[in-house]
């Protein structure tokens, strides 16, 4: 029996009812779990002997509004957790579907893996994902005046505020942006012979 498959049979003896989702493809196990029950999982996941993820190596959010070229139905805001047991030398996908589109929430893991601070402030900055218990939930990569989130995939490219340096105030300011919009067609270069023998 393959690594994968041992761990494959562990999670589903281990979690039982809890696993939603279990896809094994190109050598990676993806368990997908509902928020309800998130918690509870992340606990068993590292504390059971079978299994022991001691590490949390990266959680990210993931915007699924566009997926499948629109035609995906389901909520729209994931958490995707990466998990490694020194133990027992495999690794685990772990997906988290936020229940509320206009609220994106699941619970904290930073008291379970401390390496999840970080990761989920990251989430919640760029993605608006919410982590329910996180102590510290502030933004990491923007501007504390930001608005927004930057990676969903709704909010425009060119933002929607800009600053420049004001020399009458001598200060930076803020204004609302001044680009205007325009679409960007690359040119095609056609050589002969390119990348081939001359």
């Amino acid at each position: 029996m393959s690594k994968i498959q041992t761990l494959q049979n562990a999670l589903e003896t281990v979690l039982g009812a809890k696993v939603k989702r279990l896809v094994a493809d190109r050598g990676e196990l993806t368990l997908t779990v509902g928020a309800a029950d998130y918690l509870e999982v992340v606990r068993t996941l590292r504390d059971a002997p079978e299994l022991r993820f001691e590490q949390l190596i990266d959680l990210c959010g993931v915007d699924y509004s566009t997926y499948g070229d629109g035609r995906y139905e389901g909520p729209r805001f994931c958490v995707v957790v990466h998990l490694l047991s020194i133990t027992h030398n495999w690794r685990l996908r772990l997906k988290v579907f936020c229940p509320d589109d206009d609220l994106p929430m699941v619970p904290s893991v930073h008291e379970i893996w401390n390496s999840a601070n970080w990761f989920e402030r990251e989430a919640f900055d760029l993605f608006g994902i919410v982590f329910e218990g996180h102590l510290d939930l502030r933004r990491i990569l923007t501007d504390y005046g930001f608005i927004g989130h930057p990676f969903r995939k709704d909010f425009p490219l060119s933002g929607h505020v800009e600053m420049r340096y004001d020399a009458e105030q001598r200060r930076v300011i803020y204004q609302p942006v001044t680009i205007e919009p325009r679409e960007i067609t690359p040119r095609i270069i056609r050589e002969e012979n390119y990348g081939g023998l001359h």
